[in-house]
C-alpha cells in the first residue's frame, strides 16, 4: 500500500528557451489542413480566434489575437487573415505572414467597442476570397447528436461571423474536429519540436508552483501565497486558481483574500499554454491538525488515489483504449466515494483543454503524440480533494528517438523524472510516457510540511 516518504521536491535541470515555430512547420500544418479539409470536401475553411479561443488560429499560424477577434479564411490557392486595429500589427509574429504565405487584411469590426471602425465589412472582406460552395467553420468545439438537432451544421462561431457566412455560401458546416478531435485532429499529436515547447511550459508552471507551496504559512493570504510562486510570464492557459477557507468548495475561485487556516482543505493551480500544475490538499502538517472525522483521509482517500495514478501510468501506451482507462479508474476509484465526474485525463495544447480519448466505451486508441494531462480529479465531502495533475507526452520508439536526436537534454530530463517516479515513487511508468514536470509523481498531503510526499 501507498504510504509517505520525506524528500525534497526532485529539481531535474533547468530547460534552455524552447525552440520557436518555424516557417516550414507551420506551412507543413497548413498544407495538413488543406488536404484535410479537402477530404472532407470542404471548398475553403473559416477560423475563428479570440483571447479566449486562440489556440486552433495559433497552431495554424503562430499569431494570437489580443484584445480582439481575428478570422483566417483558407482556400486551396489563398489564404487571408482579417485583424483589427490594434492585432493588425501583431500579426507579423507569423512566419506565415511574414513569408507572404497569408495575406492579412484590416477588419476595424473585430475591434473593441466604439473604437474607429471606416474598413471593409467582414462579409465583403470574406465574399472577395471565400467561394459559395461547401465552407467548414472551425471555433473551438463541436457537438454531437445528443446536444443538437444537426451536429454538422451547428457551428460553434459568433452569429456575426456565422450570419455572413451561411448567406454566401451553399454550406456551412462545423468542422472544428478537423483540428481538435482526439482520434483525427491535426492538434491532437506532437511531435519532438513541440514536446520540447510544452516541456518548457510544465518547468515554468511547477517551478512556480514549487516556490508557492514552500511558502505556505498559517494565516498568509492567498494573494502573498500566488506573489511567491514568482509566474515567470509565459502565457497563462487559464486563470490562476487558489481555493480554500469560505472557498474551498469553489475549485475555479481565484486569490480573494482567504488566510490559510490549519484544518482546512485547499486546492490551487498555475495554467500556461500547454501546461496545467494543480495540486490539493489539506493545511496541515498531519492528520491530527484535520477535522476528526477526515483523520483517517491518507489511509481512505490518498493511498487508493495514489495507487490508482500508477495504473493510470501504466496505461499510458499506443494501442490502449481510451475506454480502459476510463474502466480502470472508475473501479480503482467508486463515484460513491471519489466522485469523478469529468474525464480521467485529456489531451492538452495551447488550450487547458483540447479533447479527450478517455471517456466511458471509448475505443480510440491512445497514440504516440498525444499531449496527455494527468487530470483525475476527486472531491469528497468530508475528505477534500488530493491531486497529481500534470503534464505528460506518449511517445514510442520512434519519437523518443527524434527527441533524442534533436532535443538531448529535454529526453534526458524526461528520463529522469520516469526514473523518480519508478524508483523513489514507485509509480509504473512504462518507457512510453515522457513526464514533462518536475512535479510529476509528487503528492504532499499535508502541505504545510510538503516533504512528506506520497510513495506507492
Amino acid at each position: 500500500m501507498p504510504g509517505t516518504i520525506r524528500i525534497d521536491w526532485p529539481e531535474h535541470g533547468t530547460p534552455d528557451l524552447p525552440p520557436d515555430l518555424t516557417l516550414p512547420e507551420l506551412a507543413a500544418r497548413l498544407a495538413a489542413l488543406r488536404t484535410a479539409a479537402a477530404a472532407r470536401g470542404y471548398d475553403a475553411l473559416v477560423i475563428y480566434g479570440d483571447r479566449e479561443h486562440a489556440a486552433n488560429l495559433h497552431w495554424i499560424t503562430g499569431f494570437d489575437p489580443r484584445f480582439e477577434e481575428a478570422v483566417l479564411a483558407i482556400t486551396p490557392t489563398d489564404a487571408l487573415l482579417l485583424a483589427g486595429n490594434e492585432c493588425l500589427p501583431y500579426t507579423e509574429t507569423s512566419p506565415l505572414v511574414a513569408s507572404g504565405a497569408i495575406r492579412t487584411a484590416h477588419c476595424a469590426s473585430l475591434s473593441l467597442p466604439s473604437q474607429p471602425r471606416g474598413t471593409a465589412r467582414l462579409a465583403d472582406l470574406l465574399a472577395d476570397v471565400l467561394p459559395r460552395g461547401r465552407l467548414g467553420a472551425i471555433g473551438w468545439k463541436w457537438f454531437g447528436a445528443d446536444e443538437v438537432d444537426d451536429p454538422a451544421t451547428a457551428l460553434d462561431i459568433p452569429a456575426f461571423l456565422a450570419d455572413p457566412l451561411r448567406r454566401h455560401a451553399a454550406r456551412v458546416e462545423n468542422a472544428t474536429d478537423l483540428m481538435m478531435h482526439p482520434g483525427h485532429g491535426l492538434r491532437a499529436r506532437v511531435d519532438a519540436a513541440e514536446i520540447a515547447r510544452l516541456e518548457f511550459a510544465n518547468h515554468m508552471a511547477a517551478a512556480a508552483l514549487r516556490r508557492m507551496v514552500y511558502s505556505f504559512r498559517e494565516g498568509q493570504t492567498d494573494f502573498a501565497a500566488v506573489e511567491a510562486a514568482r509566474i515567470g510570464g509565459l502565457p497563462l492557459g487559464c486563470h490562476v486558481t487558489f481555493a480554500t477557507g469560505a472557498r474551498a468548495a469553489q475549485g475555479l475561485s481565484g486569490p480573494t483574500g482567504q488566510r490559510l487556516a490549519l484544518g482546512s482543505p485547499i486546492s490551487f493551480n498555475i495554467c500556461h499554454w500547454g501546461a496545467n500544475i494543480c495540486r490539493a490538499g489539506w493545511v496541515a502538517r498531519g492528520p491530527s491538525d484535520l477535522p476528526a472525522p477526515a483523520r483517517d483521509y491518507l489511509e481512505r482517500f490518498v493511498q487508493p488515489y495514489m495507487q490508482a495514478m500508477s495504473d493510470w501510468c501504466a496505461l499510458m501506451r499506443p494501442g490502449t483504449p481510451g475506454g480502459a482507462v476510463w474502466e480502470m479508474i472508475q473501479q480503482r476509484l467508486p463515484p460513491a466515494t471519489f466522485g469523478i465526474t469529468l474525464n480521467p485525463g485529456h489531451l492538452i495544447g495551447l488550450d487547458e483543454w483540447l479533447s479527450s480519448p478517455i471517456f466511458q466505451g471509448s475505443e480510440i486508441p491512445l497514440a504516440s503524440g498525444m499531449a496527455m494531462q494527468m487530470d483525475v480529479i476527486p472531491g469528497h465531502p468530508v475528505y477534500g480533494s488530493t491531486r497529481m495533475e500534470d503534464g505528460y507526452v506518449i511517445a514510442d520508439a520512434a519519437l523518443r528517438a527524434a527527441l533524442a536526436r534533436d532535443f538531448p537534454e529535454v529526453a534526458a530530463r524526461c528520463e529522469s523524472r520516469a526514473r523518480f517516479l519508478r524508483e523513489v515513487i514507485g509509480i509504473d511508468c512504462p518507457d512510453t510516457l515522457l513526464p514533462l514536470a518536475d512535479t510529476c509523481g509528487i503528492i504532499a498531503p499535508w502541505l504545510l510540511d510538503p516533504a512528506q510526499v506520497m510513495v506507492v
